[in-house]
């Protein structure tokens, strides 16, 4: 039941809040939900601390947004196919979210949000990095803008997907993955208000466009959105949760702490097609 001792506590000035109080333990009633939804459409990815609960908790907080889906390439749990093992250790060649990204953009209608939770953290190290497309956007200037709500991008998952499976060794069997083509601007569907959507897991080039003139409009927006302004750095803690915004958000998982472990479970909510 949300109480008056729940409070909202922004980060930095472009996005971040955390939210203090609240017990994901419990009920996720009307009120919760509210609260919960409310400060990630203001804030755009939100922070909870302490939160000891079984991943069907997390998944019961996924659920009241939307749909919860699968990872294209990643193997869920064997129980519950929809929940994402997040896992480094000292054997492993990669961790998932190494460059800037939206996740699986590539999709036709990429995921709303994605609500991770690390149980397992190295002595130092394995901080998220998060950057907010709108403050990004609102930074172009006028005549970029115009240029840049003019076009659409292509996003591909199999370039990325199937560089995974050849550094892991794992076999793709010849999968396909999704690809689709969408605005590099979008219009965020609940609050009205544009974002950057293109980034650089995914998206390949920039369609009706000579490559060369591709690659120089997606080189800068890839540098311009990583600038420090437009983010906010979160540091784990143990049962520690980030829910992020997958339609006005990009992350950065910071790959510092190897040989140590870092492991969580990550649920994704399904998303509608960008415009």
């Amino acid at each position: 039941m949300f109480t008056s001792s729940v409070s909202v506590h922004r980060l930095t000035p472009a996005l971040g809040a955390e939210i203090l109080g609240l017990d994901l333990a419990r009920p996720i009633d009307d009120d919760v939900f509210e609260l919960v939804h409310g400060a990630l459409l203001e804030h755009q990815v939100i922070f909870l601390r302490d939160q000891d609960i079984p991943v069907e908790r997390q998944m019961e907080l996924g659920a009241r947004f939307g749909e919860l889906v699968a990872h294209p390439n990643d193997p869920g749990l064997p129980e519950h196919p929809a929940v994402m093992i997040i896992h480094a250790d000292e054997s492993s060649r990669r961790v998932a979210g190494e460059s800037w990204h939206s996740d699986v953009s590539c999709d036709a209608e990429p995921p709303m949000g994605s609500i991770l939770r690390i149980r397992t953290l190295p002595e130092t190290g394995g901080d998220t990095l998060f950057a907010s497309m709108y403050a990004a956007y609102e930074a172009l200037s006028p005549r970029m803008k115009t240029l840049l709500e003019g076009l659409t991008a292509i996003h591909d998952g199999a370039p990325y997907y199937r560089s995974v499976n050849e550094r892991i060794g794992r076999e793709d069997g010849g999968r396909s993955y999704p690809r689709a083509e969408h605005p590099v601007i979008r219009t965020h569907p609940e609050t009205g208000r544009k974002a950057i959507f293109v980034n650089q897991m995914f998206t390949t080039r920039i369609a009706g466009l000579p490559k060369p003139e591709s690659d120089a409009i997606l080189g800068f927006i890839f540098q311009h959105i990583q600038q420090p302004i437009f983010q906010c750095r979160f540091t784990w803690r143990r049962n520690s949760i980030a829910f992020w915004d997958n339609r006005c958000v990009q992350h950065q998982a910071v790959w510092d702490y190897w040989p140590q472990t870092r492991s969580g479970y990550r649920v994704t909510i399904k998303g509608d097609k960008p415009f």
